[in-house]
């Protein structure tokens, strides 16, 4: 899979390098969600076009720290990240889709103030499958 990005990029990149989150695409997001517990998929979107991507790519750490243990990050390539949004109904970026045993539980659009953050991320870890 082609991981390359924008240099503007590099927030995204820097999830992957130093916070254990692996590149994913539209064929290999089903496997990678199929595993046990909760997990996130960033869907930052063209940086350009929606600069706040890069302020949830730079958030998300925290978010990891706040419920430390509770989910895996998932970042997609520029490229292939219509195909996904397309998929799970996305229509807004940046996105969080959340995922809990293969199962797409919810999705967090936007830019959001902490607490909020706080509050929606906590919801959909605490959501039950449908």
């Amino acid at each position: 899979m082609n991981t390359s990005i924008a240099p503007h990029a590099a927030l995204v990149q820097r999830l992957a390098d130093q916070f254990g989150a692996i590149w994913i695409d539209e064929f290999s997001i089903a496997g990678w969600t199929a595993q046990s517990g909760d997990r996130v998929v960033l869907l930052a979107g063209d940086p350009l076009r929606f600069p706040e991507g890069l302020d949830v790519a730079a958030i998300l750490p925290e978010l990891m720290k706040a419920f430390p243990g509770r989910f895996r990050v998932a970042v997609v390539p520029r490229a292939n990240e219509e195909a996904i949004a397309r998929r799970y109904g996305s229509t807004r970026w940046p996105t969080l889709l959340f995922f809990r045993d293969g199962q797409h539980i919810t999705s967090i659009g936007g830019m959001k103030d902490w607490d909020v953050y706080l509050r929606d991320v906590d919801a959909a870890l605490t959501r039950s499958a449908a």
